[in-house]
Order: structure tokens, then C-alpha cells, then sequence
């Protein structure tokens, strides 16, 4: 572990290579696990006023359990996160014609109709973000599903903190990043 300001780094997130492989995993992240993506309140508050905009790229059944449960949900502890469909799938993914996965609420931002990109625990995937009380917590979450991932990250020697980069600038900030790279390049020449 190491700290950048207030964060304590896993080394695990520039040890470890990643690059997704959609056509291998076919978006499994987006329908496997028990709980929703954990969303921002900003978050949620954009899904809440835009949802017809997002509408259009999820399921009809995805559209019952909003109507049932709403755009978001609370967890146990507060937190805000999506809901599931069948007690799996987050409702916001889209399903494509070729039988892969992505996020609903990122077609839509690519598709130019909506200003957030995707939930910001989503798009730091594989890293899990957690706050504590004096410093926020910076982890690698390891998940078989995502086997296929490490293997093209370490074909193309990509770090995980690199596939994540746009991600970590969003939460982080650039000169939080750059710091990141720093630290990066000692570890690698020890």
C-alpha cells in the first residue's frame, strides 16, 4: 500500500494487468453479483431527472422493476445503487444483437443524449473505491469473471491503473493521476 494524499493505494491496481474483452465476458459484470452499481448521489439525482432519455436502451422487464422499486435504491447502510432485475442484472444494461452487455446509461451518453457517462463505480471497474473517516481506500476487486480480462491486460501489458486512467482522473482528479504514474514507475524499478 502506498498514500497519495488522502488515499491508501493497493499496489495491486500497478502490479496487475487488465484490459476488458467484451467479446470473451460478453459484459457478465453488468448481470452477475447481488447488489446494484453503487451510484453518486449526483448520480442519481441525473438518472432520476433524464431517465426518459436512458429508457430506451433497457429491457421492458428492467422498466417494471423501476416503476416497482424506482431509478435507485438503498442498500442496508444508505448507499444508493441500482436496482436488479431477478435479483442479478443492474436495470440499466443493454442488451446488444450479438448477445453482449454493456451500460444503458453509457449508450445514451454516447449516443449524445445524456451528460453522464456511466455510474462512476462502473467505470472505475475492477477498482472499488471506499471512504473511510481520515483517508478513501483505492483496491483492486479480483472476480473470475474477469479472467479474461487479466489475460488480454497481460498480452497487451497494460496495468490496471491505466485501463482505468479516465476513470481515476473523474474521481481523483489529473494531478492525483499523475502522481499515480509516479509511484508506478519506482515500484517497477525496484
Amino acid at each position: 500500500m502506498f498514500r497519495i494524499g488522502k488515499t491508501l493505494v493497493s499496489e495491486d491496481i500497478i502490479e496487475n494487468n487488465f484490459q476488458c474483452n467484451i467479446s470473451a465476458c460478453r459484459g457478465a459484470c453488468c448481470i452477475e453479483g447481488d447488489r446494484g452499481a453503487t451510484l453518486e448521489k449526483n448520480e442519481a439525482y441525473i438518472i432520476e431527472k433524464n431517465f426518459k432519455k436512458i429508457e430506451p436502451y433497457i429491457s421492458k422487464e428492467a422498466e417494471k422493476i423501476i416503476q416497482e422499486k424506482g431509478k435507485y435504491i438503498y442498500d442496508k447502510d444508505g448507499n444508493i445503487e441500482t436496482p436488479l432485475v431477478k435479483g442479478k442484472e443492474c436495470v440499466y444494461v443493454h442488451y446488444n444483437l450479438n448477445g453482449s452487455m454493456d451500460c444503458g446509461i453509457e449508450k445514451a451518453y454516447n449516443d449524445g443524449v445524456l451528460g453522464l457517462k456511466k455510474p462512476l463505480s462502473c467505470h472505475l471497474y475492477p477498482i472499488r473505491v471506499k471512504q473511510y473517516s481520515s483517508f478513501t481506500a483505492v483496491n483492486y476487486h479480483k472476480w473470475n469473471i474477469c479472467s479474461d480480462a487479466c489475460s488480454l491486460g497481460k498480452e497487451l501489458k497494460k496495468p490496471l491503473y491505466e485501463f482505468v486512467k479516465e476513470a481515476l482522473i473523474r474521481r481523483f482528479g489529473n494531478l492525483w493521476y499523475l502522481e499515480l504514474e509516479k509511484v508506478s514507475k519506482k515500484i517497477k524499478k525496484v
